[in-house]
This record gives structure tokens, sequence and C-alpha cells, in this order.
């Protein structure tokens, strides 16, 4: 039988934690960091497990792909803020009022308020799948799971909104000229106004490794790592830009304000770097990886903006919490993990996390622990 078990040192060496950048010591604490927990996998730790890393790393927001009830369950009175998801096969079912009333009493509101619910996302990545009715679905999905949020009087404390991949721009630079593909225009004019109305952020997985990988022979690696580099300027703005994450971001305010919205935040739902891929997969290395999410920490902790947004701290999710060894694609794909399943590091970005062992009682009776 498993359980949570108390740490051996409480607050000494688990709890006080340190990222090294320079050699200059930045405490993790209070950072403000997401983290995206993937369960694309056999061997992940159990969901406690899991609460006791992320307490002991401080990080007090998490993203999940499903409604999960075992980790909703494990992070109860935790004061960690959760984004929750509905997969594109549910968004059909979500249009019909009665079945996401029934999804909220059923998989929501049981763990309210003691498991702290923020937001609900709808679908993932629904432009890159080319399925129109899935297309078609989705804003009907947001706007139905909204009013039932509303009709249970959850409507303050839970938001709606949904994930897209890059993808949806037809152009990204420079990054005052974005603008969405001209296919989608229909759609996302109708989301973009639910935005609005409702005050939920537009959500994008954005990966700077995708453009490297693509392009290793002309797009800059120390441009992408957040590295020193010449940076690149706007011509129409004449705002330089140092790396190509706040590059992307800007790009995607630009596509919204061309379609008529300045009031709606973007935020960034996934970004990493994976620690390796296929021999085709340029950069996919633990020293890049260790690169580009310790200065993307460490940038998080300055709380800094995009030139085209000074004064919207940028609002990250990393992706992802653990490596995933039944995801399916190259190799990339389940090697973003800032941590092995067994608690220790992919790559040494100075974070010291702690993974309780497990815990269970044997026939004996004795109590056997393994880490």
């Amino acid at each position: 039988m498993e359980k949570q078990i108390k740490m051996s040192y409480m607050a000494a060496s688990s709890l006080l934690l340190l990222l090294f950048f320079s050699g200059s010591p930045i405490q993790i604490l209070g950072l403000g960091v997401g983290i995206n927990y993937g369960q694309i996998a056999n061997n992940l730790p159990s969901p406690s497990r899991v609460a006791y890393l992320l307490k002991s790393l401080n990080i007090s927001r998490v993203k999940l792909y499903d409604a999960d009830l075992n980790v909703l369950l494990a992070f109860s009175h935790t004061n960690v803020d959760f984004i929750i998801g509905l997969g594109n096969e549910y968004l059909l079912n979500m249009t019909d009022p009665i079945k996401a009333r029934n999804w909220l009493q059923q998989r929501v509101q049981p763990h309210l308020p003691q498991t702290r619910i923020t937001c609900i996302t709808m679908g993932n990545e629904v432009f890159k799948t080319y399925d129109h009715q899935l297309w078609s679905n989705l804003l009907p999905a947001m706007q139905t799971v909204y009013n039932a949020l509303v009709d249970l009087g959850l409507d303050k404390q839970v938001t709606v909104t949904s994930a897209h991949s890059l993808d949806i721009l037809s152009i990204s630079f420079p990054p005052s000229a974005g603008s969405f593909r001209q296919d989608l225009g229909e759609y996302l004019h109708g989301i973009l106004n639910f935005h609005a109305e409702v005050k939920s952020p537009f959500l994008i997985n954005a990966y700077p490794y995708f453009a490297y990988k693509d392009n290793p022979n002309e797009v800059p690696l120390d441009y992408v790592l957040f590295q020193s580099n010449q940076g690149t300027v706007d011509p129409i703005t004449n705002l330089k830009y140092d790396n190509m994450l706040y590059a992307q971001v800007d790009a995607v305010y630009s596509a919204i304000k061309a379609m008529g919205h300045t009031d709606i935040e973007v935020r960034i739902s996934e970004t990493g770097w994976p620690s390796r891929g296929d021999d085709d997969e340029a950069g996919a290395t633990p020293e890049n990886a260790g690169l580009y999410n310790g200065n993307l920490l460490k940038r998080i902790e300055e709380k800094q903006s995009t030139p085209a947004k000074p004064n919207v701290p940028v609002d990250i999710y990393v992706f992802a919490l653990f490596n995933e060894n039944l995801k399916p694609g190259p190799a990339s794909e389940g090697n973003y993990g800032l941590y092995y399943p067994n608690g220790t590091p992919v790559y040494n970005i100075g974070v010291q996390g702690y993974l309780p062992g497990m815990v269970y009682t044997s026939p004996s009776t004795k109590i056997v622990s393994k880490t």
C-alpha cells in the first residue's frame, strides 16, 4: 500500500532550492512558472509523490491534458492552481448543454474548492488536425462549457480557453506583421470574440526548437536558446528581439490585433526543448535543453515582458515535468521532461527537487522504502 511519507530533513536541503546562472544563485521560490504534467507513460510516479516533488520545487501552477481524478485528489489542499483539459475527442459532446453540465458536475465541481481548478482547455491544437468538423465544434464547445459554468456559479473561479500551435499563423516575422492563416479566419474571429467577452487568455504552444530543427544552418542557435546574440530588429517597429520566443508571442499579439482585438492576453501554454531526438532532429541534446529551460526560468524570475507588450510579463507553462515513454512520433516527443520518472533531473539547471520513495507494508508488516 502506497502512502505519502515525510521528508527526512524537512526544510533544510529540499525546500531551499537555488538556480545557478553565471555563478549567481537565484532562488526558485516564487518564480511563478507553470509546468505541464503529461502522463503518456507507464512508469511515472504516483500523483501523491508528484505533489511532493512540485511542493519541493515550489511550483504552484500545473497544466493537465485531462481531468485525472487521482491527480486532482492528490493535490487537494495543496494551493496548486490547475488547468485541466478536455481532449479533442470530447468537443462534439461538449456542444450539448446537458452533457457539458454533467461533465462539470462529475469531474470539476466535486474537487472545488479543495483543489484549485482555475481553467479548462477545450481541445489541444485543434487547427493542426485539419478536421473541419472539429474546427467547427471548438467555439460551440467553449461557449457551452462556459455557459454551464455560469449556470453552476463557477464562472468566477474557472475560465475556458483552448491551446493552439503556432502554425495557426501565416506570417510570424517580422512580429508586427503577424497574421493568422486565411483558412482559419472565420473560426478564429468567433473564438477571439469569445475571449474578449469572457476575459480569458489566448493560449499558444510555442517551440523555437522546431524552427531551429527545420533550419539549423539558418536559425542562430544562440537566438533560440536565450544566449547572448546580435538579435533581430523588426523593421516596422524598430523593436529589437534577442530571442525567438518573444518574437513568436508578439507575432500572435499582432495577428489578434489585425482581427480587431487589443484586450486579449496571450499566454504560453507549452514551451520547452528536448534532451534527445532522432538523428534528423538537430539540436535535441541535454546541453541545449538545459540552456533553453535554464535561461527561460531566469527570465521568468525577472518577470520579463516582450518588446511589444512591455507592461505584460510573459506567462509560461514549461513542457514538461517528466519524460514520457509512450508518446508516439519522433524520439524527441518523449524527451521534453525536466525529470526522469524516478525523480532524477534529466540535465542540470541547478534545481534540486524531492521525490519521496514508495512506502508500502510488506506481508511481514515491515515498512520498506524505495527511492
